[in-house]
C-alpha cells in the first residue's frame, strides 16, 4: 500500500514543482533547506525570500511586454507596488530595484515615500499614486510632497471634495486621477463599492470640477473591482463599462492619458493552482486596444498596482507540532507552537488558505488532521486544505518532532496581525528571517527580528519595567547582606 506522505503528494498533485522540491525527506522551497533554517533558529518562525519579489515583477512585466507587441498597443506599461500590502523596508528596498512605482492608502505612506527619497530608491520620476479617501494628515502630506518637487505624485480623486482639500495646500497646478466606484459581485451586500465615483457621476465630476480649473490636470482614469482580475464575465463587464467611461473623458479631455487597471492577480495558494497571467493580459490588453480604435481615441497609458502578487510569494512560517490530542473518535488536533489568529490571521478572519506542507518526516506514514493554535479562542484553528477539504501530515509521534510550513503568507499578515505589537493571549511574535542570495547566488540569512519577550508586550501594556528591575537588585542586594 502507498501509505508514505510522499505517496499522498505524488498521486494528488505534479510534484516536484518550480518552487518545492524534496531532497530525501526534507521540503525545499526554491532550493532554500528548510530543515537548516529550523535547525539555525528553531520554531516558530516566518521568514521572506527577497528574490522572489523581484522574479515576480519581472514576470508580470514581461507579459505586459508580450501583450503590447502582440496587438501593437501604442502605450507605455507601468508596474506600481501598493505599499499596503507590506510596508517593510526590506521589501520596498527589494522592489523598487525593479524600476517601478508606488500607490499609497493613507497618511503615513508619504512618510516612508519621502524616507525612500532620503534613500536615493525613489527618484524624482518614480510615480506616487495616492489612493484612499483622504483626511486632513494625508492631504497635507501629498501637498508637502508635490510642494517639495515630487511633480509625479499622482492624489487619486474619492469624492467629492478632495479637489477642494487638495488644491488648498497645494502651491501650484497638479495631475489628478479619478477612481471609478465600481459595482461589486451580485453575491455582496452591498451594489456599489464605497470607494471613487460612481460611473455615471465622472463625468459631470469632471466638467464642473476639473475641467476649467486652472491648477489641476485630470491624468489618469483608476478602475479596481474587489474579486481581483479573474476570468469571468463580471470582471470583464466592469471593464468594458470603464472603457466606455474612459473614453467619453478622453474625447473632452486630452490631458487624460493612464488608465489605471488596479491590481488583484491571484497568487498560489495550492499545489493544483492554475492560472493562465499571459491570456488574461493578452485580453485585457485587446480590449483596450479594440474600444479605443472603435471610439477612434489614443489608447491610454497603462498601470497597474499589484500588492500580494508582488510580495506574496515570498512569505512563508514554520512551525512545530507540540503535541496530538483526540478529542474523540474522529479528530486529531495537532497543536502548534504559535497561534493562527497572531501569526497568519486571514485563515480566520476572511478563510483563506495557504499552501500548507510538512518541512520534514515525507517518508513516514500520513495521517487526518485539525490544526489548533496556542490562545484559548475556538476560532483559532485550520481545518482544510481548499482543494482537498481535509488536512493529511505525517503521523504525530512524540520522539520524532514533525515541523509544518505555510507558504506564500507574504501580504498583508504581519500588518493585520499587528507585527511587534500585543497579540491575543499575548502569544508572542514569532522571529523573522530574511533571505536573500549574495552576487554569486549563494543563500544568505539575516535576523529582521527576534521573537517578542515578555518584557516587550508589559511595556506595551504599561508596566513599568523599570521599577520591577529596581525591585530585584534592591533584593539582590539585601540578600548579599545578610
Amino acid at each position: 500500500m502507498n501509505t508514505k506522505y510522499i505517496d499522498l503528494i505524488d498521486q494528488t498533485y505534479y510534484f516536484p514543482q518550480e518552487e518545492f522540491a524534496l531532497d530525501d525527506q526534507y521540503l525545499r522551497f526554491h532550493n532554500i533547506p528548510l530543515n537548516e533554517l529550523v535547525e539555525k533558529y528553531g520554531s516558530p518562525l516566518k521568514f521572506t525570500y527577497l528574490p522572489k519579489i523581484s522574479e515576480n515583477i519581472a514576470r508580470a512585466k514581461n507579459w505586459f511586454s508580450n501583450a503590447m507587441q502582440k496587438y501593437d498597443y501604442k502605450g507605455r506599461y507601468q508596474y506600481c507596488y501598493c505599499t499596503k500590502s507590506s510596508h517593510f523596508q526590506h521589501v520596498l528596498y527589494e522592489a523598487l530595484k525593479n524600476d517601478i512605482h508606488i500607490e499609497t492608502s493613507s497618511a503615513f505612506d508619504i512618510n516612508i515615500v519621502e524616507n525612500l527619497k532620503r534613500d536615493g530608491k525613489v527618484k524624482d520620476d518614480t510615480y506616487v499614486l495616492c489612493n484612499g479617501f483622504k483626511r486632513e494628515q494625508y492631504v497635507e502630506n501629498i501637498g508637502r510632497l508635490i510642494n517639495e518637487g515630487h511633480r509625479n505624485c499622482i492624489p487619486i480623486i474619492d469624492n467629492y471634495e478632495e479637489i477642494e482639500l487638495l488644491s488648498e495646500v497645494i502651491q501650484d497646478d497638479f495631475q489628478v486621477g479619478i477612481r471609478i466606484a465600481s459595482e461589486e459581485e451580485p453575491k455582496f451586500e452591498f451594489y456599489t463599492s464605497r470607494l471613487g465615483i460612481g460611473y455615471k457621476n465622472i463625468v459631470p465630476f469632471y466638467e464642473n470640477q476639473i475641467k476649467d480649473n486652472d491648477k489641476v490636470e485630470l491624468k489618469m482614469l483608476h478602475f479596481f473591482i474587489n474579486t481581483g482580475i479573474r476570468d469571468n464575465s463580471y470582471y470583464w463587464n466592469e471593464l468594458l463599462k470603464c472603457l466606455k467611461v474612459y473614453v467619453r473623458l478622453r474625447k473632452i479631455c486630452p490631458s487624460l492619458d493612464s488608465l489605471n487597471i488596479g491590481g488583484g492577480f491571484p497568487i498560489k495558494n495550492s499545489l493544483a493552482f492554475e492560472y493562465d497571467y499571459q491570456y488574461m493580459i493578452d485580453e485585457i490588453i485587446n480590449q483596450i486596444n479594440i474600444a479605443c480604435q472603435e471610439a477612434e481615441v489614443p489608447v491610454p497609458h497603462i498601470f497597474t498596482e499589484f500588492g500580494s502578487f508582488t510580495v506574496g510569494e515570498s512569505g512563508g512560517s514554520i512551525y512545530e507540532i507540540l503535541y496530538q490530542k483526540q478529542q474523540n473518535d474522529r479528530e486529531k488536533w495537532n497543536m502548534i507552537d504559535s497561534s493562527f489568529i497572531t501569526t497568519l490571521p486571514d485563515t480566520w478572519a476572511i478563510n483563506k488558505r495557504f499552501i500548507l506542507l510538512p518541512i520534514n518526516r515525507w517518508q513516514d506514514e500520513y495521517e487526518r488532521v485539525l490544526l489548533g493554535g496556542l490562545t484559548c479562542d475556538s476560532d483559532d484553528y485550520y481545518n482544510s486544505e481548499q482543494n482537498m477539504n481535509a488536512i493529511y501530515l505525517p503521523k504525530y509521534k512524540r520522539d520524532k518532532p514533525l515541523y509544518i510550513g505555510f507558504f506564500n503568507t507574504g501580504a498583508y499578515q504581519e500588518t493585520i496581525g499587528g507585527f511587534g505589537g500585543l497579540q491575543h493571549c499575548l502569544i508572542p511574535q514569532p522571529k523573522h528571517i530574511l533571505i536573500d542570495r549574495d552576487k554569486e547566488g549563494a543563500l544568505t540569512y539575516e535576523l529582521f527580528s527576534p521573537q517578542q519577550k515578555a518584557e516587550d508586550l508589559l511595556e506595551i501594556l504599561g508596566y513599568d519595567m523599570s521599577t520591577r528591575n529596581r525591585s530585584k537588585k534592591k533584593k539582590t542586594t539585601t540578600a548579599a547582606k545578610g
